[in-house]
């Protein structure tokens, strides 16, 4: 099977460096919001060009806390992309705001900031723009709205460490930005982990107390806070991808290279678009189809794994009918998820692979060329 995702190529090329810093940690006796915590947070920070990273248990946690330290709750509403993963708007509705939904772009599948000028209101208090697949959303214009209407910019840049927008770094976009560690993001660990990222000093001591029971000092509590903290082990593994991250971001771009030019001359598929002035690190390769199901199911009986990201539009979960909204309300996301297919992308997928999935997409009865 080639697998949409190889994790273990990838931690296999790392590994002796990986179990050296683990036995360092081990060795240590400090295994939380130790050193190698404090070495990652200044190290990202200073990558992304922001003057302060929290780390924090995962990326869900980081939307969460920082809603939380920003004073979003009942009564207020954050508007986000509804072609998403579900922790964007749950994350919203856990501090008991209310997600507010916007349309996205039909070549970028970011959200369209035309759309979102359209729902604001006046119990607006943030927007939470998702580089969705690794690629920045409009911030030009997201940010500019926010200004224009007083509200607080939350960059859900989940997939998309090491993209740039303007020659400037994901997470230094925006009033505050959320990573997550998870092991399929293309800066991952083996397990859990999150960072938020932000040049507000002030926001910044808020959180790094928000991560520790609303603590600052040991035993004494100035708000209710939360128990998510990222340990040292995966703080010194993450320190080792940190190093091979834009060496693997590129291989990602140049597989995503061929994979566009191949592909654009098959007939039915249409490959993602990139935007100017931005760098997509391609955390998947999201190709369009009519024929989505004919592709996966060629795919899937080539021993090729290929996904759906994302089936069912969060409008429409179950969990958001008290919402009111309806199925056509964002025909846009609607038709995305109905039509988009994810094919493997990672840095280590061979060569010999990515010929192998071309040629079967080509030479398939639903692929002729034009």
């Amino acid at each position: 099977m080639i697998n949409l995702v190889d994790l273990q190529r990838q931690f296999q090329s790392i590994k002796n460096e990986v179990l050296k810093a683990i036995e360092h940690v081990y060795d240590s006796g400090q295994y939380i919001l130790g050193p190698k915590v404090n070495e990652l947070e200044t190290k990202i920070a200073g990558k992304l060009g922001v003057t302060d990273a929290i780390a924090v248990g995962n990326g869900t946690d980081a939307l969460v806390m920082v809603l939380d330290a920003l004073d979003i709750g009942p009564g207020d509403e954050v508007i986000t992309t509804p072609f998403t993963f579900f922790a964007s708007a749950e994350a919203i509705s856990r501090v008991g705001a209310t997600p507010v939904f916007a349309d996205v772009d039909p070549e970028t599948f970011n959200i369209d900031p035309v759309k979102i000028d359209a729902v604001i209101t006046g119990k607006t208090k943030a927007i939470i723009p998702v580089h969705l697949f690794g690629q920045p959303a409009d911030m030009d214009e997201i940010n500019e709205l926010a200004s224009n209407h007083g509200l607080y910019v939350i960059e859900d840049a989940c997939q998309a460490f090491g993209a740039t927008y303007k020659k400037k770094r994901v997470g230094s976009l925006a009033d505050v930005a959320c990573f997550s560690f998870f092991p399929t993001k293309n800066l991952g660990t083996i397990g859990d982990g999150g960072i938020i990222t932000t040049s507000n000093h002030e926001l910044a001591l808020k959180l790094k107390k928000l991560r520790m029971h609303g603590s600052s000092k040991k035993y004494y509590h100035d708000t209710i806070g939360y128990n998510s903290r990222l340990d040292e082990i995966h703080a010194a593994i993450l320190l080792v991808v940190l190093e091979k991250i834009d060496d693997w971001n590129e291989r990602r771009r140049a597989c995503a290279k061929i994979y566009r030019e191949e592909l654009n001359a098959v007939l039915g598929i249409t490959s993602p678009a990139e935007a100017a002035d931005r760098t997509h690190i391609y955390h998947l390769f999201c190709a369009q189809s009519k024929e989505r199901d004919f592709y996966l199911n060629l795919l899937q009986s080539n021993q090729i794994q290929a996904g759906v990201y994302y089936p069912q539009c969060l409008h429409l979960q179950e969990v958001y009918k008290n919402l009111s909204y309806q199925e056509g309300d964002f025909p846009v996301a609607e038709q995305l998820s109905q039509t988009l297919f994810a094919i493997p992308m990672h840095p280590f997928l061979y060569k010999e692979e990515q010929e192998k999935i071309i040629s079967i997409l080509r030479t398939s009865s639903g692929g002729k060329k034009k």
